[in-house]
């Protein structure tokens, strides 16, 4: 099954945590390429995320963002009351002793450390729910890059049979266009034939048809073609097996359309070349 390299997926939770929002943007590339967006908090989980995409992707440049916003609770403050009740203690005792000292006031209770305390978070409930909220979004990701994976290689199966279409059309042409060609010859030979051998044209025919024969392209790009169409059915990447597929069909074309001696061939051969560069470039979206 063919899978785009380009999707977008998002998943979200919320619970007494707080709540968390996860985005996955790919895009094309050559190879796999991640990038992370976390907040300082989860900024320690990002050898696990990667991990984890790295096992359902292969290419393709993947952005991940990860938002959290703490519930209220997780930001409710108490007070250290032993803390600061020996701390005013020792301050009026001191106060006592010393009369000229400024008396302790409540800012410098409250910024006394640890005289305030917080809710601390409980990274690892946070952390698993992060991962639990990443599984969500890859089974939405996978979806999206199997959707129109399916869609491109639907239509690249259209543009490889058309290409077919094109070749057998060349094969019919052939022998038609060599006939033609032969007679041509002919037709100019004999007008020298007082002054020329006759094996000697027969040999010269037989030279201009061999350089203009084009069946050995004809056949290699019906093996190109057949290997496209076997290589589109492939439950595994098949961007990188297509893109030298390409390369040779391309290859094949350009020599076909090199040797063309006919309207008929050369249009034809730019045909194949434009249904090449169109499956070329969709091919550049697959994994």
């Amino acid at each position: 099954m063919a899978r785009s390299m380009t999707a977008y997926a998002s998943a979200e939770a919320t619970s007494e945590l707080g709540q968390l929002r996860l985005e996955l943007r790919s895009v094309n590339h050559r190879f796999l390429e991640l990038g992370f967006k976390l907040p300082e908090e989860l900024r320690a989980l990002e050898p696990k995320l990667r991990e984890r995409i790295q096992k359902v992707a292969q290419r393709g440049k993947i952005d991940l963002s990860l938002r959290f916003r703490a519930s209220p609770q997780s930001h409710e403050l108490a007070l250290n009351e032993p803390l600061v009740d020996g701390l005013l203690a020792l301050a009026e005792r001191l106060h006592n002793q010393r009369p000229e000292l400024a008396p302790l006031s409540t800012a410098n209770v409250l910024a006394w450390p640890g005289a305030v305390q917080s809710n601390e978070l409980d990274s690892e409930a946070l952390r698993s729910q992060v991962l639990q909220v990443l599984e969500q979004a890859l089974r939405e990701f996978e979806q999206a890059r199997s959707r129109e994976g399916n869609q491109l290689a639907e239509l690249l199966g259209q543009r490889v049979r058309a290409i077919e279409a094109l070749r057998a059309q060349a094969l019919t042409l052939g022998p038609q266009i060599r006939a033609a060609l032969g007679e041509k010859l002919r037709v100019r030979m004999a007008e020298f034939q007082a002054t020329l051998d006759a094996n000697r044209l027969e040999a010269e025919l037989v030279m201009q048809l061999q350089k203009l024969d084009v069946d050995e392209e004809l056949e290699r790009l019906a093996i190109h073609l057949i290997e496209a169409e076997r290589v589109l059915q492939l439950s595994e990447p098949i961007g990188r097996r297509l893109d030298f597929l390409i390369q040779e069909l391309h290859r094949e074309a350009n020599t076909f359309g090199a040797k063309s001696i006919d309207a008929r061939t050369s249009q034809i051969g730019v045909d194949m070349k434009v249904l090449i560069e169109q499956v070329r470039e969709q091919v550049q979206n697959l994994e």
